[in-house]
């Protein structure tokens, strides 16, 4: 089914416009759509994008994961202050780990643990959103773009080698879209509609006609607007096509991994991290992961043995996986969340939300791993050496994609707005 608008419509909509345009819809019983997949504009130019050929997995504990018992334990703090789970010691000197992450504690040598990483703010809110962008927000605004779509903008929605989706979530994170940049650039979701419509079955001759009439879709396009606004959309119709049909497509998921593998991340939070390694190694360049339940207000000693196993377990899995398969050099972990949690314990068992010291560790990407950044305070309330705030975790990835920490561009207004106001990249990870 083919909807037509005016010409006049499309040409005064760039962008959108060819959703309004026309749509392609269900053919067959294969029901056929091509969602905003055909409408994200790429632009990843032939010579290349103009970003390094990295990726991030960004696993975001939702909620506000403690940083006393995942990596700060403080074992020489007061009884009301230390970690409750314990501690367990690597191979690296002086680095610790809550009590929970026994497999994790054995990859030490591949870890950085940054124990000065604050923020102040101890609203879900505000938190996430200073976290995901670099900036921090004024009142309930979210305009400000997030990192994933920063790389998505400046690298192309779409790798050009492969069609897969530059900047991928699983699970929802506040703060995670593309503000001023534009919906293009938002994450694309693995479990959505417009990956469903990628499992298509049809025969190979309506494919083929399929290609025909975009086609002539495409000559509608030139015959419309020959000023060039509009660009065509060939090149975008072919990358959802090698997305349905061809080695993208099969990242999405974990079938076709063995199972000792399946089994060496675990299940559900597991097979999403190993779902994210495929992604990045068919041309991902940011996944957000995310892992709800660290808003442990109460009873934080058994809601740490309910929900660290699994990010133990993945995250050990992850990173070995990605050594394994001489990726560790260009893909970068990073484990963190809304902010830390309070230093003491309190009445409840738990431990309240606290942005004074805030959880991070990360692992790859060609940075200095095996050692503890910074330091935090005898009880862990605040951090004791030069506190490593959100923007300087962005000028880090910004340092690892080659984005110069002075790019600019044009807003919906036409103005020119900094990606990042501030930050320094973290020195002792370069």
């Amino acid at each position: 089914m083919l909807t037509f608008q005016s010409s006049r419509q499309y040409r005064d909509c760039e962008g959108a416009s060819r959703r309004d345009f026309f749509r392609v819809g269900a053919l067959g019983a294969g029901a056929l759509t091509l969602p905003q997949l055909l409408e994200a504009k790429s632009h990843a130019s032939a010579a290349g994008r103009s970003i390094k050929n990295k990726s991030v997995i960004w696993i975001w504990l939702a909620g506000g994961p403690t940083h006393v018992e995942t990596f700060d334990p403080k074992m020489t703090a007061p009884v009301e202050y230390r970690s409750v789970t314990g501690e367990v010691q690597t191979s690296v000197p002086g680095m610790t780990l809550g009590g929970s992450f026994l497999q994790m504690a054995k990859l030490g040598d591949k870890l950085s643990v940054v124990r000065s990483f604050a923020h102040g703010s101890s609203s879900h809110g505000t938190g996430t959103r200073w976290v995901m962008t670099g900036v921090k927000p004024i009142g309930q605004e979210s305009g400000k773009p997030s990192i994933g779509s920063i790389v998505s903008k400046l690298g192309g929605t779409f790798s050009p080698e492969t069609g897969m989706p530059t900047y991928l979530r699983m699970g929802t994170i506040g703060g995670d879209g593309a503000g001023y940049l534009g919906p293009q650039y938002s994450p694309f979701s693995p479990s959505g509609q417009a990956a469903k419509n990628m499992n298509v079955s049809l025969p190979v001759e309506r494919v083929s006609d399929r290609r025909q009439l975009l086609g002539q879709l495409d000559q509608i396009d030139r015959d419309i607007d020959r000023t060039g606004k509009v660009r065509g959309i060939d090149g975008y119709e072919e990358q959802a096509f090698n997305l349905m049909l061809g080695q993208a497509k099969d990242a999405f998921g974990t079938k076709g991994e063995d199972q000792k593998t399946r089994d060496r991340y675990g299940r559900g939070f597991g097979e999403n991290l190993l779902s994210a390694r495929r992604l990045c190694e068919a041309g991902a360049s940011f996944v957000t992961v995310s892992s709800g339940g660290w808003d442990m207000h109460g009873s934080i000693e058994r809601n740490m043995k309910g929900r660290a196993p699994a990010l133990d377990q993945g995250v050990s899995a992850l990173i070995e996986d990605l050594h394994d398969r001489g990726m560790q050099d260009d893909v970068l972990v990073v484990v963190t969340g809304d902010f830390g949690r309070t230093p003491r314990i309190n009445k409840n068992a738990g431990r309240d939300h606290w942005g004074n010291l805030c959880t991070l560790a990360l692992s790859g990407g060609g940075l200095n791993m095996g050692q503890v950044v910074g330091r935090s305070s005898a009880k862990a309330e605040v951090p004791d050496s030069s506190p490593i705030r959100p923007h300087d975790l962005v000028a880090t990835i910004f340092e690892l994609f080659g984005i110069p920490l002075k790019q600019q561009v044009v807003d919906f207004q036409g103005r020119p707005m900094y990606l990042l106001e501030d930050g320094t990249p973290i020195q002792e990870l370069i």
